[in-house]
């Protein structure tokens, strides 16, 4: 949250210059609080898990934050019970009149195929054409962020020779940037995919902001320059266990994986995992809620975007 400063105290101008977030009297006195309305559409193959993994991520702020979870409908999950999809989850159709104030558009098991390929892809696109009018800013999670920007920015995914698959770390490219707020200059992330997007395609576009890359994972962190897509390609969100899950998944399926790298202390999977990256997670999505959801999301939910 914001600090309450008068307008001419001397501190005030120092606090902005270091890029902490200064809120002045007079709006602060005129701002009205109501919860914010937050859209989920979980692509996840086992939706409860990772229903907890974002709301922890999401529960630190003193923001209100009410949640609605959205399921695509041209798909049905064989890794969910059809109870609690029907219990918990909406459609399309039954929202597509509302607005929200953020969205989270999250990955999906489908790497290996083109996007057009995906059983879903026609109603994904519409809902992501359907975000520009109803939802303040739209957070796109790592296969959701290779989808979001070659839907709205033509910049296409690229197939890895294996899978990135671990603990790696980050460099912030932009401190003035609200979402890099009270970041470190360095920071680690988990990642869980087979694929990404050229830093050159991003880079280039005029439209496009790089704020933090790996060395070793490439492009992590991008935004629209208007901030209305923020396009994340890790998984911050993840909780301690998530890449041993996976890890032992894969395993029982006979796949050929690797140990997850900067995972297991020595390498060694019976070794429980440091959790290295909860304090930068709390901070993006925070920051997120914040800064490109809360200050600029209008009091009224009613009207275009």
């Amino acid at each position: 949250m914001p600090i309450r400063v008068e307008n001419d105290l001397p501190a005030r101008a120092v606090l902005e210059s270091e890029n902490i977030f200064m809120m002045g009297m007079n709006r602060a006195e005129m701002q009205e609080i109501r919860p914010l309305e937050i859209l989920i559409l979980n692509l996840m193959p086992v939706k409860p898990d990772y229903e907890t993994q974002l709301l922890r991520a999401l529960s630190n702020t003193p923001l209100q934050v009410n949640v609605t979870y959205l399921n695509v409908s041209t798909h049905h999950s064989k890794n969910t019970p059809a109870s609690h999809i029907n219990k918990f989850y909406t459609t399309f159709d039954q929202i597509r009149e509302n607005f929200y104030d953020g969205m989270i558009l999250t990955g999906a098991p489908v790497e290996d195929m083109e996007f057009e390929q995906v059983n879903y892809w026609e109603e994904l696109t519409q809902i992501m054409e359907w975000t520009k009018r109803h939802v303040t800013s739209t957070l796109y999670v790592c296969w959701g962020a290779m989808a979001g920007m070659y839907y709205h920015f033509g910049i296409p995914k690229v197939q890895f020779d294996k899978k990135l698959f671990g603990i790696y770390r980050h460099r912030v490219l932009d401190r003035c940037d609200p979402l890099m707020r009270s970041f470190d200059d360095v920071f680690d992330a988990p990642h869980s995919r087979y694929s990404g997007v050229r830093r050159e395609d991003v880079v280039e576009h005029a439209d496009l902001q790089l704020l933090a890359e790996s060395e070793e994972a490439g492009v992590y962190l991008v935004k629209s320059k208007d901030g209305r897509h923020i396009f994340l390609f890790g998984h911050p969100e993840y909780d301690r266990m998530s890449l041993d899950a996976e890890y032992r998944r894969d395993l029982a399926k006979g796949i050929d994986i690797q140990v997850p790298e900067n995972y297991y202390e020595n390498d060694d999977p019976d070794t429980t995992p440091l959790l290295t990256w909860r304090g930068h997670a709390n901070t993006l999505y925070t920051n997120w809620l914040n800064y490109y959801v809360y200050q600029v999301t209008p009091y009224h939910l009613t009207g275009e975007r």
